[in-house]
């Protein structure tokens, strides 16, 4: 079964991240390397991403056919996707123990999410 792991910038986060030492930061960003690895190696892995800054983001939209685009900044959004982990493992315990390694879960929180699958239904 497919989970997909959320690490999420928001308030609290960043607060966090702000009484980080430079050596902290540095380590979470390799801590996140090595997950990445060991799930790779354990034939877990999927895809695993970092997203860039919301200021970089194109929302998109249809409206009356026409397709509707606009650029960030988004001074609104107190909260992001930072980066997913998306995994293919046996069942929820299994992917709680993976998201359990990432960096994040130790300062803050991470989500688990199953993944929609959608390859039965009909259209």
């Amino acid at each position: 079964m497919k989970y997909v792991i959320l690490i999420q910038s928001n308030p609290q986060s960043l607060a966090v991240w702000e009484t980080l030492t430079d050596q902290q930061r540095t380590d979470l960003g390799l801590g996140h390397l090595r997950l990445t690895e060991q799930m790779r190696e354990a034939g877990v892995l999927v895809a695993s991403e970092g997203l860039g800054d919301p200021a970089l983001a194109t929302q998109v939209s249809v409206r009356d056919g026409k397709t509707i685009t606009s650029d960030g900044p988004y001074a609104e959004v107190k909260e992001h996707l930072a980066g997913f982990y998306l995994i293919d493992v046996a069942d929820l315990d299994e992917a709680v123990a993976w998201a359990a390694k990432a960096p994040d879960a130790a300062y803050t929180r991470v989500e688990v999410r199953p993944v929609l699958d959608m390859s039965t239904w009909e259209f």
